[in-house]
């Protein structure tokens, strides 16, 4: 399976949160883009773990996330 993550740098250039938005709840930090990557597979994979021996549905992505930004 395939899953859109978001990486936000944190505002010291120290680490980025991991954000996974097909899996609310799915989030994990890192701090290198890599550390953060291979956490976010790890988060991932526990998450759908979690899912399955609760009984519940594992979402697909079914299409990618659309970033945007307003000004406000």
């Amino acid at each position: 399976m395939r899953y859109t993550i978001i990486l936000q740098p944190w505002d010291d250039e120290k680490g980025y949160t991991v954000i996974v938005p097909a899996l609310p709840g799915c989030v994990t930090q890192g701090s290198t883009k890599a550390e953060a990557l291979a956490n976010a597979k790890e988060a991932i994979l526990c998450h759908i773990e979690g899912l399955k021996k609760a009984g519940e549905t594992v979402p697909e992505e079914t299409s990618e996330p659309e970033l945007a930004s307003v000004r406000v």
